[in-house]
């Protein structure tokens, strides 16, 4: 299943950056490229570089690495939950209120890297046992309609759009 496949009443036209950004891969294609993408982007950084925000009340990069793997989670719950025909309409999230109460800015680059490398496995294992049936199927997520496949290529256009936006604003 190609990204390019989706259509617009699968998701919220917020995501279509996301998915737009992956171009014409598959779903497991775009988690292997955007996960190996993403670690060597964290490899590069320098240490001293991990609580550098480049404005006031910007986050760090640490910050941003863990609201990626925040993220991901929260899309792999809704999957879930969708996947599993639940009809209730799942809450939105708030990042804002999440990011400081992650603690990111007292982890070391390797243990931001082990839990990314820990969920997107996670996210891998999920889709994987979802069949064709199950990626189709819509639910409802933040008041919009949104599709399983919908979610497993916008959790891989989250990771790309933060990739770009620490290399613009970060590095």
């Amino acid at each position: 299943m190609k990204a390019t496949l989706l259509t617009t009443e699968e998701y919220n036209a917020y995501y279509d950056p996301y998915i737009k950004a992956l171009g014409n891969v598959d779903l497991f294609q775009a988690f292997n490229e955007t996960e190996k993408e993403f670690l060597n982007l964290i490899n590069s950084i320098p240490e001293e570089k991990l609580h550098y925000s480049y404005g006031i009340g910007k986050w760090t990069v640490a910050e941003v690495l863990l609201h990626v793997v925040d993220t991901e989670r929260i899309f792999q719950y809704r999957a879930l939950r969708i996947g599993r025909n639940d009809k209730t309409n799942l809450a939105g999230f708030d990042e804002n209120l999440f990011v400081p109460e992650s603690f990111s800015n007292e982890r070391s680059v390797e243990s931001l890297m082990d839990e990314f490398k820990v969920v997107r496995a996670s996210t891998r294992l999920l889709f994987k046992s979802f069949n064709d049936q199950v990626l189709l199927r819509n639910g409802n997520a933040n008041n919009s309609v949104i599709s399983v496949r919908a979610i497993g290529f916008i959790i891989s256009g989250h990771v790309k759009h933060h990739i770009r936006i620490i290399k613009e604003r970060y590095l």
